[in-house]
């Protein structure tokens, strides 16, 4: 890896942390004159602010997995000879990409059950399974069409190729499409994760006990309104620390599998 490459990384992770300690340094300043509790307070803060984030990279992780399997299914289906199939998944598709993200979270929690009985046992549904749920639909649209547009785009020859040595179109998926049209695929992919992932702060209107809960829950226990710009400062930065190194990456993979 190019040297020069990981140093400008740094440097730019640097920059940011020091800009937020330039805003946070005068308002811990302020603070303390007024008798109120500073920056250095967020010290004893830290882990219980880290574990909130902790839980909106799992739920992150979680609903683009499920997100992704079930939109591949839907970007394979929007190609499918079958009509039937075809509009279903172009219908589902449409759907789910061009829906309000906060609005299907709500939808999540007002329809789905807060347990469910089977066979005479109670199984819980808490507030963190419907947030993943309402964040997995949209990603599951946008996936939809990220698979749809990477098969798309290969020439119609390869498809032609297998046809002439008899190849059925679940093989013509499998052997020759898909490994070819994923690394196009990866990119918008990796893309549509970073999105998810700054979109996760919205679960704490449906009740989990993320990243943004805690701030909140933070500043309700120091009562000092000197802490609110650092607090959410703090999480400004977390998740751009998250977020830059794939977005960096997306721009390389981008590069790398560009189409003439």
């Amino acid at each position: 890896m190019n040297i020069v490459n990981v140093s400008g990384k740094w440097v730019s992770f640097a920059g940011v942390a020091a800009a937020v300690a330039i805003v946070a340094w005068p308002l811990g300043a302020q603070a303390n004159q007024a008798g109120e509790p500073g920056v250095g307070s967020l010290v004893k803060w830290l882990p219980l602010i880290l574990q909130g984030f902790a839980v909106d990279v799992g739920i992150s992780v979680v609903a683009m997995f499920f997100g992704t399997v079930l939109g591949a299914l839907l970007g394979i289906g929007q190609g499918s000879p079958i009509g039937i199939l075809r509009r279903f998944s172009r219908w589902v598709t449409e759907f789910f990409r061009n829906a309000p993200w906060l609005v299907l979270l709500f939808f999540c929690v007002l329809l789905l059950p807060y347990q469910i009985q089977i066979f005479g046992w109670t199984i819980p549904f808490p507030a963190w399974v419907k947030g993943i749920i309402g964040l997995m639909l949209p990603v599951m649209g946008n996936v939809s069409e990220i698979v749809r547009g990477g098969i798309q785009s290969l020439p119609s020859g390869q498809w032609e190729a297998a046809d002439a040595l008899a190849f059925s179109r679940g093989q013509t998926l499998r052997m020759i499409i898909l490994p070819q049209a994923i690394k196009r695929m990866v990119p918008p992919w990796m893309n549509m994760y970073a999105i998810l992932m700054m979109a996760t702060p919205l679960v704490s209107i449906v009740g989990v006990e993320d990243s943004v809960t805690v701030a909140r829950a933070v500043l309700s226990a120091e009562n000092s309104t000197a802490l609110l710009m650092p607090v959410y400062g703090l999480l400004l930065l977390l998740f751009f620390i998250y977020c830059y190194p794939i977005a960096r990456w997306t721009r390389k993979l981008e590069a790398r599998y560009a189409v003439a």
